[in-house]
């Protein structure tokens, strides 16, 4: 699938361009990444927090209050649905934003050997195609309590670019991609038919390789041989990029 680059009002920038962005994989993803020259995009409604592509309970709380006079309660009740089934239409790659690599995120994502692709924010805008079919949006997460903060409403986008606070140490950039069926009324219920499916469990995105990755950093857990395989798998795709082991490997501090 091609996508190109677009930006949008509900997802935010960071503030440098050219700020680090890492994403860490393992030898068999890392494989796939160099094979098919393309990053796979999570379907949201598959992805392990049960809150993904939600509001807040804040937000159920205050509609009959907002809504008020505006829009029927009925109307409202029939939106959460939808609002349900649009995670099924929605396709997520996530980053983390840091100067370095992390300790944490090596031990979430990794069980053992594995690497780190270390990017920019401006290299991922512009490792997509153009003249796509489809759009690509990419912002910064925001981190709110899901019990008390309302969540901005009136685009779609807003549950894919919000996250509960417990999730705040991930500092995450995430590219984003909807794409809905043909419109298929059912004039029996008269009502929208969503059933239909767009993505599996997700999707390869075309990307340009030499462009997205800036380093390769190997698992600070990992052995001399396997920083010498990945140097080896690199140069047989024509990867030419630096790869190293990650700092975390040093086990010589200095008193």
């Amino acid at each position: 699938m091609k996508v190109e680059y677009s930006t949008h009002e509900v997802f935010e920038k960071p503030s440098d361009e050219i700020v680090k962005i890492w994403r860490y994989m393992d030898f068999s993803k890392f494989v796939s990444l160099l094979d098919r020259k393309a990053l796979f995009f999570c379907r949201a409604d598959t992805l392990s927090d049960p809150f993904e592509g939600s509001y807040s309970k804040a937000n159920l709380n205050f509609r009959p209050t907002v809504y008020a006079g505006k829009i029927p309660e009925q109307v409202l009740n029939s939106a959460s649905l939808v609002f349900r089934e649009i995670r099924r239409y929605t396709v997520l790659n996530c980053w983390n934003i840091c100067e370095y690599d992390s300790a944490a995120l090596w031990k979430l994502y990794l069980n053992g050997d594995g690497v780190a692709i270390q990017s920019t924010f401006r290299r991922l805008t512009e490792c997509f195609g153009s003249e796509a079919n489809e759009s690509v949006f990419i912002g910064k997460v925001k981190y709110i309590d899901y019990e008390k903060d309302w969540m901005p409403e009136g685009n779609m986008f807003y549950p894919f670019v919000h996250k509960r606070k417990s999730f705040e140490s991930e500092q995450e950039l995430r590219a984003v991609v909807m794409k809905f069926p043909p419109p298929d009324w059912n004039k029996d219920t008269n009502q929208l038919n969503l059933t239909k499916e767009v993505f599996d469990r997700g999707e390869y995105i075309d990307i340009d390789l030499d462009t997205l990755v800036e380093k390769v950093y190997v698992s600070p857990t990992s052995q001399e041989w396997f920083l010498d395989l990945i140097k080896s798998v690199s140069a047989k795709y024509s990867l030419e990029k630096e790869i190293i082991p990650s700092g975390l490997a040093d086990k010589n501090p200095v008193y």
